[in-house]
């Protein structure tokens, strides 16, 4: 669930510099104009799809229906936002500016709603866990696994540039992750290495391959084949364990043979591919009114999660109307209508402190450069005393 600012070389450097300009690990307003709305519109359209799973959680016993669209949308909302992580981490070179936002951006947010949301689990749920004892920030809570996630993927994004060949081994990495229980739980590394030939992909784009998704055919294209999943997706609902699309999980721990993980491996990756294209081909490219709410999307990402976790705990899933078909459409309005108003400016500018924190006094001020064509010093003479 998550965008990094998109930040473009000036046009008189060289393709594939590496003086070019980084790119940003958070969202926000950007620091280079113009941004591409495309990928904007993506983001929003993206987290709005996070937010109506979670709502739809609750719903998948009582209505079939309900269970099927949620499989639908597990099966590419986190691949596209994924897919979008990597195109964009594409000039990353671990530069020292570019470090400095990897913390800022995506380690001090993780650690500060970490701490946040099993404060929060401890004081707003009927657990009987201790409120001072100690939790581990090596075990992402909901929605935090993404930021370890995306630490990691972006740490590792110059090797898949030099690697022979990216996709095959990033897919190999997730097939053993699928069949290796002995990971544990330590920052959801079963999550980084299954999700990982998605960020790997999107390292390898170029922005024509975009245009390419957009074209009147495939857009045509993917109409059917959103239907067919859909259809797949509601045969699946009381045939197929859901855990299966969290990649949270080695097979053997869903009780299923070990060689099951490397066959739902690849058929997840490919099915969650297939259905990120169709979704890509359908973003609006120009402006609209969604737009300016894609740079905010981390804010929406990281902050609803309270609210989500608020209505199991709280039971506001327990009255009447909300399991009938029209509290059902009324639920996912009201989840697309807040994660809306949690990605718009006012939101942006009070939270702005603890999900993009100004840190430059953590660090050393960057020394300037010399620049290229300027003529080397001439050595100073030693002078006989």
């Amino acid at each position: 669930m998550l965008h990094v600012r998109n930040q473009r070389a000036q046009s008189s450097a060289p393709r594939g510099n590496a003086a070019d300009p980084p790119l940003a690990v958070t969202d926000g307003p950007a620091r280079v104009k113009p941004r591409d709305p495309y990928f904007d519109n993506a983001k929003y359209l993206a987290i709005v799809l996070v937010a109506l799973g979670h709502c739809w959680t609750p719903l998948r016993d009582d209505s079939r229906t309900a269970a099927a669209l949620y499989l639908f949308v597990y099966a590419f909302h986190m691949p596209a936002f994924i897919l979008i992580a990597g195109y964009f981490s594409r000039t990353f070179t671990a530069r020292p500016d570019q470090l400095k936002r990897l913390v800022s951006g995506v380690a001090v947010p993780y650690l500060i709603f970490e701490v946040a949301y099993v404060l929060f689990m401890r004081w707003a749920s009927d657990s009987e866990t201790p409120p001072l004892e100690p939790f581990s920030l090596l075990d992402p809570y909901y929605v935090t696994w993404f930021l370890a996630a995306l630490f990691v993927w972006r740490l590792t994004s110059p090797l898949w540039r030099i690697v022979r060949w990216p996709v095959p081994v990033s897919l190999a990495i997730a097939a053993v992750g699928a069949v290796s229980p002995q990971i544990g739980a330590d920052l959801n590394l079963q999550r980084v290495l299954q999700f990982l030939p998605f960020f790997v992909i999107g390292l390898h784009l170029r922005r024509e391959h975009f245009t390419w998704l957009c074209r009147p055919v495939v857009r045509a294209v993917s109409v059917p084949v959103f239907l067919a999943a859909l259809a797949c997706a509601y045969w699946a609902v009381p045939r197929m364990n859901h855990a299966w699309f969290y990649r949270s999980d080695a097979a053997q721990e869903l009780a299923a043979p070990w060689w099951t993980g490397i066959l739902m491996s690849l058929a997840l990756f490919g099915c969650g591919l297939l259905l990120t294209a169709c979704f890509l081909a359908w973003v609006p490219r120009r402006q609209l009114w969604m737009t300016a709410l894609g740079a905010g999307t981390i804010y929406g990402y990281l902050l609803h999660g309270f609210i989500a976790k608020a209505s199991r705990w709280w039971g506001w899933y327990d009255a009447e109307w909300v399991t009938t078909p029209a509290g059902e459409v009324a639920v996912t309005l009201m989840a697309a209508v807040l994660i809306t108003a949690l990605c718009t400016a006012p939101v942006r500018k009070v939270f702005r402190i603890v999900i993009e924190p100004t840190m430059d006094w953590a660090f050393k001020p960057d020394r300037p450069r010399p620049s290229p064509s300027a003529p080397p010093r001439p050595r100073a003479e030693a002078h006989a005393g």
